[in-house]
């Protein structure tokens, strides 16, 4: 019997190191196992997706479902049952993993939902399948397999209890070789959960952190610079939560560094003290970048959020941080948050804009399935789109015009900050101007008046 992981990615350099844990896992338990991941993006024709799909004549599927990419997995879903009449779909992620049954309701091609972590709920499946296959019996034993939603027989849907939550230890290194990831980001995991409630994050369901053990994970760090990885981008939520943790880590691409690999880390900035500070002023030029979630600087809207932030302490470290020109810094605001208008977004960018990060990510609220923002959609008057990305179109303090003019800022700021193509003009334009946001909403503005908008700007263009 034939099993295919599927994940259909944003991007090409990205992968799915979901997908990959997966497979790993199980090939340890289910020795011989006939298991195969198949990588797409969403870039790709469908029908090619399809056709590559139909040619590994898998009896099982599992899709891998994400905001990005559900509605091209879905795609797929529906025609992969016509041209593999046979076959046994299933689905899992977080896309997925919160109304499980209205996706079975939903959708008739659908034999069931992996929900939350994968690795031990997939390994019983093949067993269950492999053990169908063996007894060839008629019917599928899924009775004693927790985590699952899934259609009876009888056509019912039944949703057992949660699946068990795995030590990382027990979890395989996934990256026998680097075949296939050239040119990719690679990524790798040494904590899952958070101990934070954002309440706009999946990660804060679950406050259980779990850590992967240093003699574990320093060999695999080794593993990544004897091959000249470029880089290796750190999933962990908060990788900085348990300091010890964090500092031999550090400590360890430090001492180890091979000159080319590169290690991204999101880390909570106010969390970080003397010591660690001193460790990372030690690093190479471009070793560690580090991507500092803000979110927003108005304390009310931070406490609506359940996001505890010390912005003073932000604003020092980042400070101490960019002076000494070693270390990229990504800063995160996010606009239609509880309690941010127009006025506190501009105060909220400012601030940031101050903190002078290489890159100012500007992001807008997703409304996600299972978050706490989804339950106070109501209070806080929170109307969002009915696909995905789930994407926020109004607030009771923010206007639909008022998104779209803050899309039009977002734009700008790709263009003419986070490109670095215009570091020197964009500072000293900044200055002049007194208010960075104001700069970059006049852009905007000046962009859409003249009709600018959507057309493909070489650089010289976009200096004039």
């Amino acid at each position: 019997m034939k099993f295919l992981l599927a994940a259909i990615n944003a991007k090409y350099i990205h992968s799915n190191p979901g997908v990959y844990s997966l497979r790993a896992f199980a090939q340890t338990k289910v020795p011989g196992a006939d298991i195969e991941i198949g990588e797409y993006t969403i870039n790709h024709q469908m029908d090619l997706i399809l056709q590559d799909i139909y040619r590994r004549k898998p009896d099982f599927i599992g899709f891998s479902c994400y905001i990005w990419n559900i509605s091209h997995v879905m795609e797929i879903v529906r025609d992969v049952k016509k041209v593999l009449p046979e076959v046994e779909i299933w689905l899992g992620g977080p896309e997925v993993s919160y109304d499980a049954k209205k996706v079975l309701t939903r959708e008739p091609d659908v034999c069931g939902v992996m929900r939350g972590e994968g690795e031990l709920t997939f390994t019983e499946l093949v067993r269950a399948y492999l053990k169908r296959e063996e007894l060839c019996a008629a019917s599928l034993d899924l009775d004693h397999i927790s985590g699952i939603t899934y259609r009876a027989e009888s056509g019912e849907v039944v949703e057992r209890g949660p699946q068990r939550l795995l030590s990382l230890d027990e979890i395989p290194f996934y990256y026998d070789d680097m075949a296939g990831f050239e040119n990719r980001i690679v990524y790798y995991e040494s904590s899952r959960g958070c101990p934070f409630s954002c309440s706009y994050c999946l990660s804060s369901i679950d406050k259980t952190v779990r850590f992967r053990s240093l003699d574990l994970v320093l060999p695999e760090l080794q593993f990544f610079l004897d091959h000249k990885v470029p880089q290796v981008k750190f999933v962990d939520r908060t990788f900085n939560c348990r300091k010890d943790h964090a500092m031999e880590i550090w400590r360890f691409i430090r001492d180890q560094d091979n000159g080319i690999t590169n290690f991204h880390f999101e880390i909570a900035a106010d969390l970080l003290d003397d010591e660690e500070l001193e460790l990372l002023s030690t690093m190479r030029p471009g070793l560690v970048q580090l991507e500092i979630g803000v979110q927003s600087t108005n304390e009310r809207t931070l406490e609506a959020i359940h996001r505890k932030t010390d912005i003073d302490q932000i604003r020092e470290m980042t400070a101490r941080i960019n002076s000494w020109g070693r270390i990229h810094q990504h800063l995160d605001l996010i606009a239609g948050l509880p309690w941010e208008n127009l006025e506190s977004f501009r105060h909220s960018f400012d601030d940031v804009y101050r903190m002078e990060p290489e890159q100012l990510q500007l992001g807008f609220l997703k409304v996600l399935k299972g978050s706490y923002m989804e339950e106070m959609k109501q209070k806080y008057g929170l109307l969002s789109q009915s696909k995905p990305p789930y994407e926020v179109l109004r607030t009771n303090w923010l206007s639909y015009e008022e998104v779209i003019r803050l899309k039009g800022v977002e734009e700008m700021v790709e263009v003419y900050y986070n490109s670095g193509q215009f570091r020197r003009t964009m500072k000293c334009l900044s200055q002049e101007w007194g208010d960075a946001f104001d700069l970059y909403d006049r852009l905007a503005a000046f962009y859409e008046e003249e009709g600018l908008n959507g057309v493909s700007h070489n650089r010289l263009a976009r200096y004039e």
